[in-house]
């Protein structure tokens, strides 16, 4: 058996879209093992000096980088790729935003705001947000995929089939991830990194920093995939269910509906228990608290919950 190779991409080596036609910057042998050094998700477009104006501004055809893509030999349609999640190492900084015109409550936070992040890269403990909330912080991957076999450029934020921005909080170490192959070579690429994420990434941002992901990629033949999937390595909400949630629940016949009346809920408990501007809260919710469809077969209304761990302000 050979033994599998290491590799490192640096974070120079990125694109702003899904394009098969993109020139591979590595190629590796299945099993092989890549540190893709990563950006933050603006592309350079907030830096630490930032203030809340620079969103203003904000480029959509330039977010999320991603570093590759890399060709793994023998990659062809019909097969998927098995992608480990090794480590994560973060770099100390970033942020969270409300982007004018963009998130799930996009009309009720018209005006910009913006947080900085400066922690500790080891992660030993919660990170401060404001005079008392202290967030718990769990490296992801939230851009991960592969070309498309549709030719052109593909816009980079949706997520697809082949994967792409997906933004699940619970792609982090140790979990693995199977993405279908369209492509020869898949053209695997690797960005959008945050260092904490509610699921749902409510305000449309999480804590974006750049991350150095290292992980080991396998090839598995004649495996057809329509979507993908992933394990996990073990519970995923130890470090946020120690002290319990609140919980508000959006409930009507329209999931989305149901989802935004979730968040304003959870938002006015947290200005009015906490002393939080409704932003403030709202960015919160974003980068800790989880959305979940409760019940979606008592027709005709569901019921959309958000989950926000008590621990962030204990």
């Amino acid at each position: 058996m050979l033994k599998s190779r290491r590799h490192t991409i640096h974070r120079d080596h990125h694109h702003v879209v899904w394009d098969n036609g993109l020139p591979p910057v590595l190629t590796v042998a299945p099993g092989d093992v890549v540190e893709f050094r990563t950006n933050e998700a603006s592309n350079g477009q907030i830096t630490p000096h930032s203030s809340a104006e620079a969103t203003t501004r904000f480029d959509f055809g330039n977010v999320n980088p991603v570093t590759g893509p890399v060709h793994v030999d023998g990659a062809k349609p019909g097969d998927a790729l098995k992608i480990t999640v090794l480590s994560l190492e973060p770099c100390g900084w970033g942020w969270s935003a409300n982007i004018p015109g963009f998130g799930l409550l996009a009309e009720d936070f018209p005006d910009p705001y913006i947080h900085h992040w400066h922690y500790d890269p080891a992660l030993k403990g919660p990170e401060l947000y404001g005079a008392n909330a202290r967030v718990p912080f769990k490296p992801l991957i939230g851009a991960i995929g592969l070309a498309l076999a549709e030719p052109g450029a593909h816009d980079i934020l949706p997520p697809r089939r082949v994967g792409g921005t997906m933004d699940i909080r619970d792609i982090g170490v140790g979990a693995t991830l199977y993405l279908p192959v369209e492509v020869r070579g898949a053209l695997l690429s690797v960005g959008d990194t945050h260092a904490a994420q509610g699921d749902g990434e409510v305000c449309g941002t999480g804590v974006e920093s750049a991350i150095d992901a290292t992980l080991r990629i396998e090839l598995i033949e004649d495996q057809p995939l329509a979507a993908p999937r992933f394990t996990t390595s073990g519970p995923v909400t130890r470090h946020l269910d120690a002290r319990g949630y609140e919980v508000t629940t959006g409930i009507g016949p329209d999931l989305m509906q149901g989802a935004k009346d979730a968040v304003r809920r959870m938002v006015d408990i947290l200005t009015a228990a906490h002393g939080l501007s409704p932003v403030e809260a709202y960015i919160l919710c974003s980068v800790s608290a989880d959305l979940r469809i409760s019940e979606i077969v008592d027709e005709p209304n569901w019921i959309v919950s958000l989950y926000f761990p008590r621990v962030v302000f204990d």
